[in-house]
């Protein structure tokens, strides 16, 4: 199968309940972790954020969340990413929590990384979510803004984006793999690890994605499926949802600054002056369309 043999791209093992996980020596970084798990009825999840500070964002299902930071329940709505907004949860380092599933399996998204500062623990609903619309034509798709940059957190972004059939995404290329300052002292690209875990709307679908570095170096191109997970340890990395399948894609962003700073491929960056309209399918989600 085309791009498995990648070693940027982790296939599911669904025969666990945590069955995508990551840490630094894998991916070959320094800073992020990743998993994603079901939680069965009757049998909750335990974990400590130990010298970390950690979000999970809960992919579907409801749940009921116990720490020695506070309680929360129920924390979830939506049945699956694409009926609805997300219920996340900020746990700070030193924290000890439980998660238990109320009524159904739940799956939830977890990233952590290290850190040494403290920040409050906090519920994010997806009123505290802010959509985003991005880009133009058939490289239009929704940001979801979990934990944008400027958030009351040390490392962790998290965001989630829904590209429809077709469409285009993370385009043009940009990269966040240098801490780049400009003459006046702006920051103008930061260093960020960062992994795409992907859902497709059926079972059949696909996305492909293509992670590479301006000097050939790195030049990668995956075929991601639903479940899988893709590593962007540095270089441009953009993304095509197939005609006929909405992609959706979960990603965590950790490095040298709690931020989004990035830079276009100069040989890509031109589209954005073509760009005279935006898909009018989007969004695809909204505040409150697992009620209706």
């Amino acid at each position: 199968m085309p791009g498995t043999e990648s070693p940027l791209l982790i296939s599911p093992e669904l025969s666990q309940d945590e069955f995508i996980r990551v840490d630094p020596e894998r991916a070959g970084w320094n800073l992020l972790h990743f998993a994603v798990r079901r939680i069965l009825p009757g049998h909750p999840w335990s974990f400590e954020t130990g010298e970390n500070e950690l979000t999970l964002v809960v992919l579907g299902g409801v749940c009921a969340v116990r720490s020695s930071r506070g309680q929360w329940s129920p924390v979830g709505r939506r049945p699956d990413v694409f009926h609805g907004m997300p219920y996340s949860l900020y746990l700070p380092r030193r924290t000890s929590f439980e998660v238990e599933a109320l009524g159904g399996v739940v799956e939830i998204g977890c990233g952590w990384c290290a850190t040494d500062q403290d920040h409050p623990a906090r519920l994010i609903s997806p009123r505290d979510t802010r959509i985003e619309i991005r880009g133009g034509g058939n490289a239009t798709r929704q940001i979801n803004h979990i934990l944008p940059p400027g958030s009351h957190v040390h490392r962790l972004v998290v965001c989630e984006v829904f590209t429809p059939s077709g469409n285009w995404s993370s385009y043009p290329p940009h990269k966040h793999d240098r801490h780049t300052l400009n003459a006046q002292g702006e920051l103008v690209e930061a260093d960020l690890e960062e992994v795409y875990f992907y859902k497709i709307d059926r079972p059949e679908g696909f996305a492909f994605q293509r992670v590479y570095t301006g000097d050939g170096r790195l030049d990668e191109l995956v075929m991601a499926q639903d479940n899988h997970l893709v590593l962007v340890p540095e270089g441009y990395h953009p993304v095509v949802s197939a005609h006929g399948y909405t992609t959706y894609y979960l990603n965590f962003l950790a490095g040298s600054a709690q931020v989004l700073t990035a830079s276009d491929d100069p040989q890509y960056a031109w589209v954005k002056s073509e760009w005279t309209e935006r898909d009018p399918r989007l969004p695809l989600v909204h505040l409150g369309m697992e009620l209706d």
